[in-house]
């Protein structure tokens, strides 16, 4: 498994109704063994989470089912992250 970091940075679609499905989606990923770090920023802008995938398109798969993303009220980086 790599470890994918995911930014996601609020924009002007914003919609605060995609937080707590965004929150539960994440808790989902947890409680699968899939994330490692989740957070907001201490600004409120964003957030970042650390996610387990076997490949990129294996992690897009999952950030692409994040109501975070599907909502568009975020914008999202995507990194293969190779942390010690």
């Amino acid at each position: 498994m790599q470890r994918y970091l995911v930014m996601l940075m609020r924009n002007a679609g914003f919609d605060p109704a995609a937080v707590q499905p965004h929150r539960d989606f994440l808790e989902g990923l947890r409680a699968g063994g899939r994330l490692e770090l989740a957070g907001g920023f201490a600004d409120g802008n964003g957030g970042a989470y650390l996610l387990f995938a076997e490949d990129l398109a294996q992690a897009m798969a999952s950030i692409h089912a994040d109501p975070a993303y599907v909502s568009g009220g975020w914008d999202f980086t995507v990194h293969e992250w190779h942390a010690r």
